[in-house]
């Protein structure tokens, strides 16, 4: 299992196929999506690599955070996130994740907090059906109805469906096929949509249910810092 990316969500829009029919996709933005760390057997009893994207404000971290982030010789970063990988698929610190560490025609997991609700009733949350609309029903059409019985068993389990708080979770949406890779502005783009809301945060990886292209780069496309072109990338 290689590493995943950090990108961003822009929005979606659509794209044409040389048959002229259209594919909605949705945009992600991987700009500056650095290896932070490493995390090894040896020291920390598992292995993964520690990602960064964005550019914080120096004010905004801590003193011993900006520390770790000057052993690495990175700018601090606005989002860390980790991604498990075996010791062989390890990219080094410094180095910079690039858009076509994913290459068209493969298929990615893609993970993200879904758009907030609020408190929502039992209709919109669960898609309950309601109370008819007529036959003595009044006031209450869209309510959840009977929660549980009376003498027995006396109470309302757990994790019954009721109104409550949607939204806000975590999603993962599986298999989203890659159309595009845009290396010079960091932009990939999938198939179908993406949880979350444009400019969130958006968790892609290859998709642990589909097969690996033989093409995709091991153990990832990137590049080191020092390196100016856009296009150029390095295989470990």
């Amino acid at each position: 299992m290689r590493s995943g990316v950090i990108a961003q969500k822009l929005g979606m829009t659509r794209v044409f196929t040389d048959a002229g029919t259209h594919v909605p996709v949705t945009v992600l933005k991987v700009d500056g999506c650095q290896v932070v760390a490493h995390r090894t057997e040896a020291v920390n009893g598992y292995s993964a690599l520690q990602l960064g994207i964005g550019k914080a404000k120096v004010k905004n971290v801590g003193k011993a955070e900006r520390g770790r982030f000057a052993i690495a010789h990175v700018e601090p970063k606005l989002k860390l996130a980790e991604f498990r990988v075996p010791a062989d698929k390890m990219i080094p610190v410094g180095a910079e994740i690039t858009a076509d560490h994913f290459v068209v025609g493969q298929f990615v997991d893609v993970a993200g907090t879904s758009m907030g609700k609020g408190f929502a009733g039992g209709m919109k949350r669960w898609n309950f059906r309601g109370l008819r609309a007529t036959h003595g029903v009044s006031v209450s059409h869209r309510s959840l109805g009977s929660t549980g019985g009376r003498q027995d068993p006396g109470k309302t389990f757990k994790n019954k469906k009721m109104a409550g708080h949607m939204g806000a979770d975590r999603i993962t949406t599986l298999n989203l096929k890659v159309v595009e890779t845009d290396v010079a502005r960091g932009l990939i783009l999938v198939e179908g949509s993406v949880p979350g809301t444009a400019g969130g945060w958006i968790y892609v990886r290859d998709a642990v249910k589909k097969a690996l292209p033989k093409d995709a780069p091991q153990p990832g496309k990137f590049r080191m810092a020092a390196e100016a072109a856009p296009e150029a990338g390095k295989e470990g």
